[in-house]
């Protein structure tokens, strides 16, 4: 099955400039598609990136300068045959759940993230197209319900964390083990409790 990493090699992860310069918040980028890449490949898969620039990964890149959305429809439009698309954003993501998602035999399926996102899909529908604003899961499901495609879900607590916001970092922390995790300990973060739980904080 053909799985496609979208990643944005420009300006990436914005949400993290309170706690990360520009060129940090690309390495910790790096690292989470690194982390994504490696479970993909364990699940039995050989991965592809979408990169808005090169990316200096072990994986085949393919750079469209457009935004997500638009990049990802113009993968789909070209393509015959199931694909699925996993967010390059998942440190924590395990080759058994995303195992879940490719094993599917729904027309569609959706992983949802927290905050009502959609981290990964599975599509064998070839009139499926994303629009990942605005609470993407809940549109694609409407879409595919709008279609009568048949639909799954596939909750899974590993791939419903996209890491986008300083507080997700504690995340990372907690439960990852791979290239992202890693990083963030290089970089001086630890995990500290704040009153309401644990919390990424830099040394």
């Amino acid at each position: 099955m053909r799985v496609v990493v979208p990643f944005d090699a420009d300006d990436p992860k914005t949400r993290l400039a309170p706690v990360l310069g520009a060129g940090e918040r690309a390495a910790f980028a790096t690292a989470m598609l690194r982390d994504v890449l490696e479970t993909v490949r364990a699940a039995g898969h050989e991965p592809e990136v979408l990169s808005t620039a090169s990316a200096g990964v072990d994986a085949p890149v393919t750079v469209d300068e457009q935004p997500l959305s638009p990049a990802v429809n113009a993968v789909l439009a070209a393509h015959d045959g199931p694909i699925a698309v996993v967010m390059a954003d998942l440190p924590l993501g395990t080759p058994d759940a995303l195992a879940r998602l490719t094993e599917s035999d729904a027309d569609v399926a959706l992983v949802p993230g927290l905050g009502g996102g959609t981290n990964a899909f599975l599509t064998r529908d070839p009139t499926f197209r994303v629009d990942y604003h605005g609470g993407s899961y809940r549109k694609h499901r409407e879409q595919v319900a709008a279609s009568g495609a048949s639909l799954a879900t596939v909750d899974s607590f590993w791939l419903s964390l996209d890491v986008d916001e300083p507080g997700d970092l504690a995340e990372v922390l907690l439960h990852g083990d791979g290239h992202a995790e890693t990083w963030l300990r290089e970089a001086g973060f630890e995990l500290a409790a704040d009153g309401r739980g644990l919390a990424a904080h830099r040394n």
